[in-house]
């Protein structure tokens, strides 16, 4: 006979330990149902036990006991804590219907009071209690990762180091490109580009090329990211910090890494190859000039004498009036550009030879200017000089760079109309150690196409209905033979700049 939560517990033990075990396979999670069963009646029979220490005796060290146990077991087995949380929940759903069966009365309230109260301590001791070891067990965790990880960037940034000191001892530029952005490079790549590593690292790549060649390197880059066929090795223009532009050569390749694809590159200045290819060509072309002027020398020269003496003769002749003067001497000066084109054509096919002597550079800029005095007065042309008085002396050949300055001074005066302006002016700079003279020759004339500031030094290149186009060549050949430099841009608001940079020193000699 049942009379209280006691006798209850004692009569239907083995009942409700079947129907808990039972219920933890059916009902509770996958992981439940996955245990062995001879566990499972371990497991339940001391939870069974530990409460009815609580309930029937007040005692709560088995439970205690058995809390430590199970979060162990629960834990290293990876339980959730919501499911163990519902296993000790089942001993109050399979109790509660006995109670409500065989109690009534006081002890009925008395026995629902019990099972509360000793449920309501289980649940929320152990569950502190998980939640407290599982705490420690992810600090221990972290712990032990953390070490793993110390370890591994330890090697990593072993790895890294002589990775890195291979990529800094070589000359070439090496970068990496991860979604058209430069998120690696080697001093070289700084260098050889002008900017520091916090002004390139997470820049585009295509500021690191010039606009003529961007869409050309893009659309490789673009196709070699996508699978594409693309070059691996190509020539293009690179674009420096200042916004100088250099022949340069890169060898790419394609790799997919952690964060990515990314393009691996290696860059290398070439200006001194695209140097050699085009002084071999301008050799072969004067070889060439060469003959054709020898020949033509031979062959035209005496009969334009005779023909320009005859002509001369006859314009002097009373019975040549008129028109007919007039289109004798028209004829006249054509065979004296026909001669002077032919000179022209000589002195360029021959090898240059400069004598250099000390020489103050302002005084012949003046005595230039004074030559050409005539030419200036007759289209109206104010020239301008501007000359730094505490220039150097520096070493040039006086008769070659006189013809340097009336070739320039000619082709301002050609492009400059009535009442324009050509102004000089002479200044020192230093750039990377050495010292240079600067002389700036300005028109306001209508300038030069920016398409054509770099080819109008190439030989027989002109825009003029009459010209051979060796003027400017000529100039480029003599300015270097100084070891200097010439070059060509645009003027604000209009007009043509001519710079020519000349090393002041010994070195020039």
């Amino acid at each position: 006979m049942i009379l209280d939560l006691k006798d209850l517990l004692i009569h239907y033990r083995k009942l409700i330990i079947d129907e808990w075990v039972r219920r933890l396979k059916s009902e509770v999670s996958k992981q439940y149902n996955q245990r062995p069963v001879n566990e499972l009646y371990i497991t339940v029979t001391e939870a069974f036990d530990a409460n009815y220490a609580v309930i029937a005796q007040d005692d709560f060290l088995p439970i205690n006991d058995f809390i430590t146990k199970i979060t162990k077991m629960r834990l290293e087995a990876g339980f959730n804590l919501s499911d163990v949380q519902k296993a000790f929940e089942l001993y109050r759903t399979i109790l509660t219907p006995l109670i409500l069966t065989h109690l009534t009365g006081e002890h009925l309230r008395y026995a629902l009071s019990k099972l509360n109260n000793c449920l309501a301590y289980t649940i929320h001791r152990f569950s502190d209690y998980f939640q407290k070891m599982h705490e420690m067990a992810m600090v221990r965790h972290n712990k032990e990762l953390e070490y793993r990880l110390r370890l591994k960037t330890i090697e990593m940034r072993e790895s890294e180091l002589k990775y890195m000191t291979l990529v800094e001892e070589i000359n070439e530029g090496y970068f990496i490109i991860r979604n058209e952005t430069i998120v690696f490079a080697n001093n070289a790549f700084f260098n050889m580009h002008g900017y520091t590593q916090s002004e390139a690292i997470g820049k585009p790549f295509w500021i690191f090329v010039s606009p003529e060649s961007r869409e050309q390197v893009m659309e490789i880059y673009r196709n070699a990211v996508l699978g594409k066929q693309a070059p691996r090795i190509f020539e293009y223009m690179r674009l420096t910090k200042d916004g100088r532009s250099f022949p340069t050569e890169i060898t790419a390749k394609v790799r997919r890494g952690k964060e990515g694809i990314e393009n691996i590159g290696i860059c290398r200045d070439i200006t001194w190859r695209v140097e050699l290819q085009k002084k071999t060509i301008e050799a072969e072309q004067l070889g060439y000039i060469a003959q054709v002027a020898t020949s033509l020398s031979h062959e035209l020269r005496n009969p334009l004498s005779s023909v320009k003496l005859n002509l001369q003769i006859l314009s002097k002749s009373p019975h040549i009036v008129g028109n007919d003067k007039k289109r004798v001497e028209i004829s006249v000066s054509e065979l004296i550009r026909l001669e002077n084109v032919l000179s022209e054509l000589l002195e360029f096919s021959k090898p240059l030879e400069v004598k250099l002597v000390q020489c103050n550079i302002n005084d012949l800029i003046v005595s230039c200017l004074e030559l050409m005095e005539p030419r200036f007065e007759e289209k109206g042309i104010l020239p301008v000089l501007e000359t730094d008085p505490r220039l150097p002396k520096i070493h040039v050949d006086p008769e070659k760079m006189t013809q340097v300055f009336v070739n320039i001074f000619n082709n301002a005066i050609e492009a400059v109309n009535n009442g324009g302006m050509v102004i000089v002016t002479t200044t020192e700079r230093e750039e990377e150690g050495l010292r240079f003279v600067d002389i700036t020759i300005e028109d306001n004339g209508p300038g030069i196409p920016q398409n054509m500031l770099k080819e109008i030094f190439k030989p027989f290149f002109t825009t003029k209905s009459k010209g051979t186009g060796l003027g400017l060549s000529i100039v480029k050949r003599i300015v270097e033979a100084h070891n200097g430099t010439v070059h060509a841009q645009l003027r604000y608001p209009k007009g043509a700049t001519f710079v020519i940079s000349l090393p002041i020193g010994e070195e020039n000699a």
